[in-house]
């Protein structure tokens, strides 16, 4: 073997690769040692959260003295060993910045060695939970933005703060072509403590008020005394009606969730800011326990969404999210927030801030919409009714056979669904639209949660045109634009035949032209 190819794995730290490949000592650097700290601290707070029920189970048993001792041999025995892990982790993982790639050697028995070329990188992000914030730690994830799994991205966690923000510049560093247009550069918006009002009419609340309600009886039950709770809960309303109890208990969770919901807001978008950075690169920076700095290029950008769940519009307020091309699945799934570029704001601001990203005069979520047929607004109101009548069919039909309380529910379904289902069918008629704003198509629909997607016309690389029998006899069809970003595919649901079809050619001439049979007018 040549001396120029001569590598083993224990040596790539020291030497790297030796002739005209040659790696020096610093050009491999280490992930940061501190690491195995937090994961002691962590493994730690885990052990001291599972502790209390776990000593309560083998007390039982054993008794109180060697239940306590026990588990806290075993949280001894656990932290060790996750420190003991971390620690060997940190010994075998080295990374190196090269001018053409991004290289991560790691692993004990198995050496996995990975690297990225850097004119693929597409994503720098930086994350710090509450724990590497106070040490000054912040874990880097580095993508391609390929929908290959972890093959597409590399995670260097932890490293100093300065070392991440360093390694963000440099490997999202661009030459700028001046091709982007003329927009400021700098700060777009910063938070609005105002906005955290939205937080409490969002879908959030409710759910986080059930469970919390979830979480106060499995507690109880940890403790032996989930019997206890419920019996005390009916002690206090042994005097009220069934109704009341349901709508107080009801009031509860609600107010255990608007409490949860602006909690949660407050950890998600404190220290919000959204900033333009030279070379064309969006930057979102927000968290108030876990700090969260995500980067987009804008040459990935191809339009941006604006969302209005039923909630926070009826307070004329907007979130909106980026399309962008190139973001990996894996990584939407677990962080579904990772697109979004305002929080939910007044609907002036959000669209404000989408004209400033795009970098357009005026914001084309704001357009004018061409609406739909009337017979789009009774396809929506038939499936509200149909949807409410077989419900309150099936309660009745239980009700019959079972118990006469479901009879009750049945009645109050019908009561409250059959309003309930045609204001959102109105709703949803009335929401829908389309329309060409310059470079941008515009598509939008929905109710409990209301999209207006602004997309590049230059960015659809397809058309779906999709009629059902009963679109046929009611005269609409759906036009679904596909787009290699985002979701993948923006649709303008129930639109008029000739008048859906025109805006399809028009918003891409030449892609739908071929398939089009045009009928000669009389003259």
């Amino acid at each position: 073997m040549s001396p120029e190819a001569a590598v083993s794995p224990d040596d790539e730290g020291r030497s790297g690769i030796t002739g005209h490949k040659a790696a020096t000592a610093a050009d491999w650097r280490r992930l940061d040692r501190r690491t195995v700290l937090v994961s002691a601290l962590v493994t730690a707070g885990v052990a001291a959260g599972a502790a209390a029920p776990t000593t309560l189970a083998l007390s039982r048993r054993l008794g109180f003295g060697h239940a306590v001792g026990w588990v806290l041999a075993g949280s001894v025995v656990l932290i060790g060993c996750a420190a003991a892990g971390d620690y060997i982790r940190w010994r075998r993982t080295r990374y190196r910045i090269g001018a053409e790639r991004v290289e991560l050697h790691t692993g004990l028995l198995l050496l996995k060695k990975r690297s990225l070329a850097r004119e693929r990188i597409r994503s720098v992000d930086l994350t710090a939970h509450l724990l590497q914030r106070i040490l000054g730690l912040v874990a880097v994830r580095i993508g391609t933005g390929e929908h290959s799994g972890d093959e597409s991205t590399l995670e260097l966690d932890p490293v100093p703060r300065p070392e991440g923000e360093r390694l963000r510049r440099e490997l999202l560093e661009r030459a700028d072509t001046g091709t982007l247009g003329s927009h400021r550069e700098g700060e777009l918006v910063a938070l609005d403590p105002r906005w955290i009002r939205y937080a409490p009419v969002s879908f959030v609340a409710p759910a986080l008020g059930g469970a919390a309600a979830g979480a106060v009886m499995q507690v109880s039950d940890w403790f032996g005394a989930q019997g206890q709770v419920i019996d005390w809960i009916g002690d206090r309303f042994r005097d009220t009606s069934l109704l009341a109890v349901i709508l107080i208990l009801a009031v509860a969770a609600v107010a255990a969730g608007v409490v949860g919901a602006l909690g949660l807001w407050v950890e998600m978008w404190w220290r919000y800011r959204l900033e333009r950075e030279p070379g064309g690169t969006l930057r979102i920076q927000r968290g108030l326990l876990t700090s969260r700095s995500v980067s987009i290029e804008e040459e990935r950008l191809r339009g941006v969404e604006l969302v209005e769940p039923l909630g926070i519009r009826l307070f004329g307020a907007a979130r909106v999210d980026a399309i962008t091309t190139g973001l990996a699945k894996d990584y939407e799934e677990q962080h579904g927030d990772h697109k979004t570029l305002l929080p939910a704001a007044p609907r002036p601001v959000a669209d404000t801030v989408a004209a400033e990203v795009l970098r357009e005069t005026t914001s084309p979520t704001g357009a004018p919409l061409t609406g739909h047929p009337l017979a789009a607004g009774g396809r929506r109101l038939r499936r509200a009714l149909w949807a409410v009548s077989a419900c309150v069919l099936v309660l009745t039909l239980l009700g019959v056979l079972l118990t006469p309380v479901l009879l009750r529910i049945a009645l109050a379904c019908a009561v409250v669904g059959l309003p309930v289902g045609v204001f959102l069918a109105r709703d949803a008629y009335r929401g829908l639209g389309h329309a060409i704003s310059g470079d941008y198509l515009v598509v939008r629909s929905g109710t409990v949660r209301r999209s207006t997607a602004a997309l590049e016309r230059a960015g659809v690389i397809g058309w779906t045109v999709k009629q059902t029998y009963f679109q046929r006899r009611s005269g609409v069809l759906s036009l679904t634009a596909t787009t290699a970003a985002g979701a993948g595919a923006y649709t303008a649901h129930d639109a008029d035949v000739s008048e859906g079809l025109d805006f399809a050619s028009e918003a891409v001439p030449g892609l739908l032209e071929p398939f089009l049979e045009r009928t000669p007018q009389a003259r």
